[in-house]
């Protein structure tokens, strides 16, 4: 009879390994909410805040529910609404363009650099004048900081400076990256982040939070994540929403502040050993000079010609998991679709699209689990 030896899968994303380093630690953060019972806005929320300020240097956090909730309150703060245009990269999360529908506005999709992923300083400029021809206000610009390295945000802000408008800083898969010797955080009029447990800094559900330097918007923002409060819970003098912070959450985040920096560079040993061992064989993701990384994602670029799907099963064979990150940009995606695109079409983005896969990586890989991601992914591609 035969038998067959079973391979224990590759964690994609190991958060149990994470678990049992923490695990004491965020026990006793958690049961000390439980024994106050400050659910809602408790001290550890306005601890975590000034934790995070004190990382990346901004003035004010304003600690929320998600990243899609971060982004949205920015531009509800900024008034943004119908008939006004911001610019969003077409190739990353729908969560970006989300933002800007759900608050009534128009997302314009622009091009993105084939070599960082990241929005194109030249296509945002090509964007602005398709903005202008739709018979929109141009807006806001929102960078989306993908895969964990900064978008070039001199060349951003000096556009939005030129044309009367602010830069929102999607910094949902970066925060704890650098950008030209400077923690993310300070290099846009605000910045946002998630802590979707997938996150390099990531909750036990969702969370998010926004970073600024701008004292009346960090007060406008404040109010509008609960509720539009004014002085009074109940005079309430803008639109809001239930945009909180858990207490939970926030105590469980200060005890994986504590290791971030630790993790981070346990990523990028990753990082360097696939770059140094794959990229004879695919593309591998460059770093931005003067930038760092903290590899929220690693993306290859398959050869041309290599069908991806069958590439994607053949490591799933040797339990290897890949994800695709992002098989439809989002102009090609069906709540998207008929808002603009930069004339002359995205083909980066769609090319992308077509021939991205994203390999495990974490803090916790070690050398011998990883030799059997490149070895299962040379062997993929030799058959």
């Amino acid at each position: 009879m035969n038998q067959h030896t079973r391979i224990d899968p590759v964690p994609f994303i190991d958060l149990n390994a994470q678990r049992q380093r923490l695990g004491a630690s965020i026990d006793e953060a958690v049961t000390r909410v439980l024994n106050h019972c400050q659910f809602i806005n408790g001290p550890e929320v306005t601890k975590l805040e000034a934790e995070l300020a004190k990382y990346c240097g901004a003035k004010h956090v304003i600690s929320c529910a998600s990243g899609t909730d971060a982004l949205m309150m920015v531009l509800m703060a900024k008034k943004v609404g119908p008939g006004d245009a911001v610019l969003c990269p077409s190739f990353t999360f729908c969560a970006t363009g989300e933002a800007v529908a759900l608050v009534g506005a128009s997302p314009v999709f622009v091009e993105v650099d084939e070599v960082t992923f990241n929005i194109s300083p030249e296509s945002v400029k090509r964007g602005i004048a398709a903005a202008k021809k739709a018979g929109l206000k141009p807006r806001a610009i929102i960078p989306v900081d993908l895969f964990g390295q900064p978008a070039d945000l001199d060349a951003i802000n000096a556009i939005a400076e030129a044309e009367g408008m602010f830069v929102l800083e999607d910094a949902a898969q970066a925060f704890g990256a650098t950008y030209k010797g400077k923690r993310i955080g300070t290099s846009a009029l605000a910045t946002t982040t998630s802590f979707f447990p997938a996150k390099p800094l990531g909750c036990f559900g969702d969370g998010g939070a926004i970073f600024t330097d701008d004292d009346q918007l960090a007060e406008d923002l404040r109010s509008i994540r609960i509720h539009g409060q004014g002085s009074d819970k109940y005079d309430n003098v803008r639109l809001g929403i239930t945009g909180r912070l858990d207490t939970i959450q926030a105590a469980v985040l200060l005890e994986k502040l504590k290791i971030f920096d630790d993790e981070i560079a346990a990523r990028n040993k990753v990082a360097d050993r696939y770059a140094r061992s794959l990229g004879n064989l695919v593309t591998v993701p460059r770093v931005a000079e003067g930038n760092t990384s903290i590899w929220a994602c690693y993306v290859i670029r398959l050869p041309k010609g290599t069908d991806r799907d069958a590439f994607a099963n053949a490591l799933k064979a040797q339990g290897v998991p890949t994800a695709i990150y992002y098989a439809k940009s989002m102009h090609m995606q069906t709540a998207y679709r008929d808002y603009p695109v930069v004339d002359g079409g995205l083909p980066v983005c769609e090319a992308l699209s077509a021939d991205v896969i994203s390999l495990p990586v974490h803090a916790y890989l070690d050398e011998a689990t990883q030799d059997r991601v490149i070895q299962a992914v040379r062997d993929a591609l030799a058959a």
